[in-house]
């Protein structure tokens, strides 16, 4: 159930993104244009439906989206970062989150917050989190979005671990994975090599 998007310009960003010498700001920007990469994959197989449209010389059959606005997923605080980049393609989504943060000691997730769009057994829901590296946390929430009544998911990360992949299609079979990038391993701390570092420290120059 794991993609990874080996698009040129993908990989590219992904080689400046890892990079320690880029700066917070840059930092942002190509995890925001990878998001944005990453979604025209996540959303390709969007349903269409007939519409019936007025151009500037004529009447014309067109396509639009269809069903219910679709749901996008920020797990805090790093999924911040590559929310944008998805709601560059699509604004009008709607915009849940799910608070998580890892206890330093069991690597397990804490909940400190949820709150989501309503219907969402009849959204599509995009969860975003920079870093799939235990996958404890993207479980997780899943899990409560499954329990909110959602039914189509997709997970979509920048960099996944073997061991976080693993545990994540463990949990959830059925929820497909997007990723710029499949890394080597987890480290005792949890932190995926070769990695980027801490993204949410990254992304907010919080170290």
């Amino acid at each position: 159930m794991l993609t990874v998007v080996a698009h040129p310009l993908v990989q590219h960003k992904l080689t400046l993104l890892r990079k320690k010498e880029t700066t917070t700001g840059e930092f942002r920007r190509l995890a925001r244009e990878i998001s944005l990469l990453l979604g025209y994959e996540v959303l390709r197989d969007l349903p269409l439906e007939p519409v019936t449209i007025e151009t500037p010389l004529e009447e014309m059959r067109a396509v639009q989206v269809q069903g219910k606005k679709l749901c996008l997923i920020s797990i805090l605080r790093a999924g911040e970062g590559i929310l944008d980049g998805i709601l560059d393609l699509v604004p009008s989504a709607r915009i849940g989150h799910v608070g998580l943060y890892r206890d330093p000691a069991t690597h397990e997730p804490v909940e400190y917050y949820f709150k989501v769009p309503d219907a969402l057994e009849e959204r599509l829901c995009v969860v975003v989190d920079p870093m799939l590296a235990t996958g404890h946390s993207a479980a997780a929430a899943v899990t409560k979005l499954k329990q909110a009544g959602a039914r189509a998911i997709k997970m979509v990360c920048l960099i996944a671990a073997p061991e976080g992949v693993a545990a994540f299609e463990a949990a959830h079979p059925d929820v497909p994975i997007f990723a710029a990038g499949l890394d080597r391993c987890l480290d005792d701390h949890a932190y995926i090599h070769p990695g980027l570092g801490d993204a949410g420290d990254r992304l907010f120059g919080t170290k």
